[in-house]
């Protein structure tokens, strides 16, 4: 599970057996929330736990940091579609 990110208690990480499109899940001791990067829109996927302040955080931290995290994902995974 590399961690691409991990600030304000959120740790931000991709499985290590991903799918596309690319997306990127985050976690913190409260829940965890998934999210999807495509075409330079963020979207939420999935979440469960997370207060609203937390998942509200989490995403704006995907939108500020999602050309890294499509980066890592190329990196890591290959080339995206």
């Amino acid at each position: 599970m590399p961690t691409i990110l991990s600030v304000f208690g959120l740790r931000f990480f991709f499985y290590s057996a991903e799918h596309e499109p690319v997306h990127v899940h985050v976690q913190n001791g409260d829940g965890d929330a998934k999210f999807e990067i495509k075409n330079g829109e963020v979207k939420l996927v999935e979440y469960e736990g997370l207060k609203p302040k937390d998942l509200k955080l989490a995403e704006s931290l995907v939108e500020e940091n999602k050309e890294i995290f499509e980066k890592e994902w190329v990196k890591y995974f290959g080339k995206s579609k």
